[in-house]
């Protein structure tokens, strides 16, 4: 009885972890999705990098539009010091018609992208990560060929107004790390549209 009950405990314990998604010092998961120019990108492609910036977006959502630029231009201004942004959409295309692969294509030109647009279209990586929000950052280290979990949340404290940000989390993040230190705060909380999925 005892051995059944502790084989329960583990397993539910498992599903809970796997539900639960990546913290701060988690080694990230490693994935392999189509980009909007069809090739196909992976984590591991990025293992020259200093870090690497996942951004967990959308096409229709206001957060993310509202967000679009600003992520843009993290991408330009930290891909020079070795943080790239990868850009995920998450969203089931069919509970979201908007977010079709080939609406991402257009999204991706029409904004000038400077950046990779992958498709999660098996929804398992959003899920690995624990991602609820788009937009949502998992900002990742690269520690001697792996890449962990730094910072986890949002870009900044104002999502509809760039003007009115008091708070960088993402660039604060970004900056601890390029001076030797870990992120703090390590989590904020994301703030945007939750990701649209069929279960």
């Amino acid at each position: 009885m005892k051995k059944t009950m502790l084989t329960f405990s583990l397993a539910f314990a498992s599903i809970l972890m796997l539900h639960a998604g990546l913290k701060p010092g988690d080694n990230a998961v490693d994935f392999s999705l189509k980009n909007v120019d069809g090739t196909t990108v992976s984590l591991s492609d990025y293992s020259d990098q200093k870090g690497v910036i996942v951004v967990f977006t959308c096409n229709p959502c206001p957060f993310a539009k509202a967000y679009e630029q600003r992520i843009i231009q993290l991408h330009k201004k930290y891909a020079p010091e070795g943080y790239p942004v990868v850009a995920i959409n998450p969203n089931d295309d069919q509970v979201s018609p908007e977010d079709t692969f080939d609406k991402m294509e257009a999204r991706s030109l029409e904004s000038g992208f400077p950046f990779p647009y992958l498709k999660d279209a098996t929804q398992e990586v959003y899920q690995a990560y624990g991602a609820t929000r788009t937009p949502h950052i998992y900002l990742l280290e690269n520690k001697g060929g792996t890449f962990k979990v730094a910072y986890i949340g949002a870009i900044d404290d104002n999502a509809m107004d760039a003007s009115a940000v008091s708070n960088r989390y993402l660039e604060d993040a970004i900056n601890s790390l390029r001076a030797g230190n870990q992120p703090n705060p390590a989590t904020t909380k994301a703030v945007g549209c939750t990701i649209k999925t069929r279960n």
